[in-house]
């Protein structure tokens, strides 16, 4: 049996490909599942960040070896013409801490992401941009890289980009705990406390919705491409 793994931070950056698919929850990581007789795909998110990306992947792990991996979910936007709510099947990832880079699978496309160890506003995305030939920046790809590379399991990351390069944003880093978990009430507590922020916030939402239907849309093209059958067996048919 072909076991593929999708690894993300949160639950809505999987919602339209799970949709419909057995969801169970351990050790604070969430699972959804599908399969048949020759093809299991397995999703997990466990938090923001490498080190929760890391405990989805050894999580996937421990039911058996994994024949293919994606690292999917939103990101931002390290040039002014990369469009928000798209889709970007990437050709590789550079981690900030180590300056490791770790090349896709050939058949990936042009761009490459840098994972940093922060959420990027927008003065870190200019400091990124200057310093990185990248077009997007996430917190989590890296450690999944690394793992893949590891186990010689092909590689790919799908990110669709929540906000746009020049996005002034508030601050999302003191909202996320040690382990990985973004707090979403104390969030919208600080948030509506400080409605010069409702805009801004309200286009990362619809943008992060759009993102995360275009990787579904762009995971299940690319593995019926691959002949992995998504749509046919399993995959919600998402463009109908």
């Amino acid at each position: 049996m072909t076991r593929t793994a999708i690894i993300a931070a949160m639950p809505g950056e999987l919602a339209p490909l799970v949709k419909g698919w057995p969801h169970s929850t351990r050790n604070g990581i969430r699972f959804w599942a599908q399969r048949n007789p020759e093809e299991e795909w397995i999703a997990a998110c466990a938090g923001v960040g490498q080190a929760a990306a890391t405990r989805a992947f050894a999580a996937i792990e421990e039911g058996g070896p994994i024949d293919l991996i994606f690292s999917v979910g939103w990101a931002g936007a390290l040039r002014a013409e990369i469009g928000a709510g798209a889709a970007y099947n990437l050709a590789g990832v550079i981690d900030l801490r180590t300056g490791e880079r770790f090349r896709c699978e050939a058949g990936a496309g042009d761009e490459w992401l840098v994972t940093s160890t922060v959420v990027a506003g927008e003065a870190e995305k200019r400091r990124l941009a200057s310093a990185y030939d990248a077009a997007l920046v996430d917190m989590e790809a890296a450690a999944i890289a690394r793992l893949a590379a590891m186990r010689g399991t092909p590689f790919y990351c799908i990110k669709g980009v929540s906000d746009e390069f020049r996005a002034k944003l508030p601050d999302f880093n003191p909202f996320i705990d040690e382990k990985g978990r973004f707090r979403s009430g104390r969030f919208a507590l600080y948030a509506l406390l400080r409605p010069w922020h409702w805009p801004a916030l309200v286009r990362m939402g619809e943008n992060s919705r759009k993102a995360s239907q275009s990787m579904a849309e762009s995971l299940v093209d690319f593995l019926s491409e691959r002949g992995q059958n998504g749509k046919r067996n399993g995959y919600p048919n998402l463009k109908s």
